[in-house]
């Protein structure tokens, strides 16, 4: 043993918390959370089935420390906490690079419904979370369809004279324009909460009723309205592939999957009675462990994933595990009661059984995708005469920087990351560049450079494997001058210059290193399909920010730079017409229709917009 394991042990409460092991170098080896500190630490020291990552961490264990918490959900937080700030080495470490996907219906008079990403707030409402993008949007659709409410924006809605496409369609009932009255309008809201609630019988026969009654009252017309939401939102539960029965609304399915050292979590969504989706999960292993036990990778993604995210009343899984201690943390944690089933039957198996089969699927696919990009990083370090630490491909990482303008406007700098054999997206950084000429692409670089490695130099975070820099000598020899002001390594830095026609494939690789020749890798090389793959992600990031900047700066200068227009009349602008572009589509007569702009400050305004004046008739 490491250390006396019996005399720290006797002294351990019998309370929940939070225990961290470190090894002799003292780097945090493992973080973890227990409903009785005594009892889950002992079972370490005491067990001899002990699985293979355990074991080893076991070995390496030189101290401990304990945090004593009031419950067991509080342990659950702390521990996520730490292993954020502690990054242990056998952790097993789910990567949350995405947010999930809600349907937001807006506190409006006529509420608007639309897809939304994001901190949930009280004054609108919100429906998911849902597994992906597109199962928001065929909700979304859904309720165009069979509710008709508007998708539209406020700056469109409040300024609409006519109905839109939509309307006509019969996706949208109008209320921009008047085709429904509100109290219509909000009925029609109040059953598509209903249908998203998982009501859909009691929508089906409120609908019938309505239909019955406006035929009744010879209303006919309206009759036909109904009675072409009632087949649309029967077509659409026929369709439906998977139904809930004997109440079960909202539900997440869990199943793992492991194949050699590669693990699956795939999550499977219920929510209002409708099967939404799956999404999976392919957790960091700690390095050199070559087997997990499912029952640790599937308490590694609850403890880690119901951190953030609302816990539904039901948990499905295929992995067995100490059942109530799962319900009691949970119900703890949503402060409600939550049902965790192992050996499901009727629909729940099904929903298993579909669970199960994705998972394989996805963990298939993941291995196809993973051994590709693996063997190109492999080839591309065996170019750099890179060699990682503990053979840890996992750990490499490549950091590529971009820039991107418009003839030197709205400069922004993009610093993408590849790491675990694919791209991080919660790691991408964009750096607004100010202070420089317009059009100087490097002294963009070195500040963009600068910006992201300084806190490097002061003991924040860690240098990456490779640095690509997106140019040639120049470029390249911009960012070395900012490693050597900062004491950084400089022979990380590799410029990606283009080839002839900026054909892939033809680039050169050029070293901070003066006495290091350009390298010409070829058409055919798999290190440079990698690097070619990085750089075209770091120039889609960095152009899309630069777009999305350069509109921002077009749209509100010229409103705010409007001789004779103030913050008052601004806002009367943008309430009447919803942006500059509608603005600039506006005749003087249309802007001198708003109150407080006269018929000479329109003409100014409008001449300011175009560069030119028109000439009323009457002084033709």
């Amino acid at each position: 043993m490491a250390f006396d394991a019996k005399a720290i042990l006797k002294n351990l409460p019998s309370l929940p918390g939070v225990y961290r092991y470190f090894d002799k170098n003292d780097q945090c080896l493992y973080v973890g959370k227990a409903r009785d500190l005594k009892r889950r630490v002992s079972s370490y020291f005491q067990k001899k089935d002990l699985s293979p990552r355990i074991a080893i961490m076991v070995s390496q264990i030189e101290r401990l420390e304990t945090t004593v918490t009031r419950s067991e959900a509080e342990a659950l937080l702390l521990e996520n906490n730490l292993i954020k700030t502690l990054s242990p080495k056998y952790n097993i470490l789910f990567r949350d690079d995405k947010s999930y996907p809600y349907l937001k219906i807006s506190a409006e008079a006529f509420p608007r419904i639309s897809y939304y990403r994001g901190g949930v707030d009280k004054k609108n409402r919100y429906y998911g979370p849902y597994p992906n993008a597109q199962s928001v949007k065929e909700a979304i659709q859904i309720l165009q369809k069979v509710f008709r409410l508007r998708t539209c924006e406020a700056s469109v809605f409040n300024n609409r004279s006519r109905v839109c496409l939509l309307a006509q369609i019969g996706r949208c009932s109008g209320p921009c324009v008047g085709e429904i009255s509100r109290e219509d309008y909000h009925m029609d809201v109040v059953r598509a909460e209903q249908f998203l609630n998982g009501q859909s019988d009691e929508v089906m026969k409120e609908l019938e009723d309505r239909m019955m009654g406006y035929s009744q009252s010879l209303e006919f017309e309206k009759a036909a309205v109904v009675r072409d939401q009632l087949a649309a939102l029967s077509n659409i539960l026929h369709r439906q592939s998977v139904e809930t029965t004997g109440g079960d609304v909202d539900c997440d399915i869990i199943c793992v999957k492991i194949q050699g050292e590669a693990v699956c979590v795939n999550l499977a969504m219920v929510r209002g009675s409708r099967h939404l989706g799956d999404r999976a999960y392919f957790p960091n292993l700690p390095a050199g462990v070559d087997r997990v036990d499912a029952r640790e990778v599937f308490e590694a993604f609850v403890s880690q994933h119901y951190e953030t995210l609302p816990v539904p009343g039901l948990i499905i899984t295929d992995v067995e595990g100490d059942k109530e201690e799962l319900e009691g943390l949970l119900s703890e944690l949503s402060d409600k009661r939550v049902t965790v089933v192992h050996q499901p039957s009727g629909v729940r198996k099904t929903w298993l059984e579909m669970c199960r089969t994705n998972a394989d699927i996805h963990l298939a696919r993941h291995l196809a995708m993973t051994g590709s990009q693996l063997s190109r990083l492999k080839s591309l370090c065996e170019v750099l005469g890179i060699a990682p630490a503990n053979d840890d491909w996992m750990k490499v990482r490549l950091e590529c920087f971009d820039i991107s303008h418009t003839s030197g406007e709205a400069t922004q700098a993009s610093c993408v990351v590849y790491e675990g054999a694919g791209m991080a997206h919660n790691l991408y950084r964009r750096f607004n560049i100010t202070g420089i000429e317009p059009g100087d692409d490097y002294a963009a670089m070195k500040q963009a450079v600068e910006r992201r490695y300084l806190p490097v130099s002061r003991g924040e975070g860690q240098l990456p494997t490779v640095v690509l820099i997106d140019g040639g000598k120049g470029q390249v020899q911009m960012a070395k001058e900012v490693f050597e002001d900062l004491g950084l390594d400089t022979s990380v830095i590799v410029g990606v210059a283009k080839g002839e026609g900026r054909k892939v494939g033809l680039e050169t690789l050029v070293f901070a290193d003066p006495d290091r020749e350009p390298l010409v890798l070829g058409r055919e090389s798999a290190a440079l399909m990698l690097v070619a793959e990085i750089r075209d992600e770091a120039h889609r990031f960095a152009i899309t920010g630069m777009r999305a900047k350069r509109a921002k700066a077009r749209n509100t200068s010229r409103l705010e730079d409007l001789e004779g227009v103030g913050p008052k009349r601004r806002q009367k602008l943008l309430s009447r017409f919803g942006g500059i572009r509608a603005l600039k589509n506006a005749s003087v007569e249309d802007i001198a229709k708003i109150d407080g702009i006269s018929r000479d400050l329109a003409q100014r305004i409008f001449t300011q917009l175009h560069g030119q004046s028109i000439v009323p008739e009457e002084e033709k």
